[in-house]
């Protein structure tokens, strides 16, 4: 029987942290890492999509990955993304890892060909076979990856006993309720959308894992502890806000990254750099909606935690 409790809770997906030249900063990345562990979350989900993982090579993602491991000191649960479009490198992404000690590591599917579903699997069951230690995380991203979870390939999928869960970042939250049916009460799932946790966590996910959960963690711990005490009215107003400040920042012509990380800069005094190209930094006419999200970030805090 596996403890799925070290999977629930609020865990930031973790941004990458850049120096002026483009390089990894892993100074950076570790002072990032201390800076949301003190907040008090439950975990990190280490090089996915809101860590630019499409756009750095093989070496430069260990590299991100051993130096949060190390500034992480045990405290709080690491799942490393690991996928990469090809098996072979997921696979050594995979290995290196698990050699760290990570508590899960996770994959979407390859992109760009839609690969049949018993393709997927054998991906992910290699991806998984090369970390035997380690539990295994599907992140299923229909909207980016290009291929949808379906029940049948879950059912597969399950037939590994390191598969521990699912990062569910599509839409419908019926979704949710339709992989933990499937996967029993030992099998965890994850909300992926920031602007629906709540809902989410009503219809059954364990956690959430969220690209702006880094730059507000406040407002999605309240969320989280709320609703684990069933208290859904007082937790909708602060999601209703965080869901604000996500539509705010939509606003931006720059990445949605690259304003995270100006967010994060002007409120907590962290400096982790911008984004990689082809992923567009702020533009100046940017200023105005980054610092009225902020602003609203700091009254959210204030009203709800």
């Amino acid at each position: 029987m596996r403890d799925i409790t070290k999977y629930r809770g609020i865990f930031p997906a973790f941004y990458a942290c850049y120096k002026k030249d483009g390089s990894i900063d892993t100074e950076a990345v570790e002072i990032f890492t201390r800076h949301l562990v003190g907040k008090g979350v439950k975990g990190l989900y280490v090089g996915g999509s809101s860590g630019e993982c499409i756009y750095q090579s093989v070496n430069e993602r260990k590299l991100l990955l051993e130096h949060a491991v190390k500034a992480a000191e045990g405290k709080v649960t690491i799942i490393a993304h690991v996928a990469c479009n090809n098996t072979e490198d997921s696979c050594e992404l995979a290995r290196h890892a698990e050699g760290l000690g990570v508590d899960a590591i996770a994959s979407i599917p390859p992109i760009y060909f839609h690969l049949p579903p018993e393709a997927v699997a054998k991906y992910w069951n290699d991806i998984s076979d090369a970390a035997p230690n380690t539990d295994f995380f599907i992140y299923n991203i229909p909207q980016l990856a290009g291929v949808s979870l379906t029940v049948p390939l879950l059912r597969e999928m399950i037939r590994n006993p390191r598969v521990a869960g699912v990062k569910n970042s599509s839409t419908p939250t019926q979704d949710i309720q339709m992989f933990k049916a499937e996967g029993g009460k030992d099998f965890a799932v994850m909300n992926g959308p920031d602007e629906q946790l709540l809902s989410g966590l009503v219809i059954g996910a364990d956690g959430g894992i969220g690209g702006t959960y880094a730059v507000m963690p406040e407002l999605y711990l309240k969320i989280y502890e709320l609703a684990g005490k069933g208290e859904y009215e007082a937790a909708r107003p602060i999601q209703y806000a965080a869901d604000a400040v996500i539509y705010k920042v939509c606003e931006a012509k720059g990445n949605l990254y690259a304003v995270m990380k100006e967010i994060l800069r002007r409120r907590e005094g962290i400096d982790i750099g911008g984004v990689r190209a082809p992923l567009p930094e702020i533009a100046r006419e940017d200023m105005p909606v980054i610092l009225e999200a902020a602003e609203m970030i700091d009254r959210a805090i204030a009203m709800y935690c």
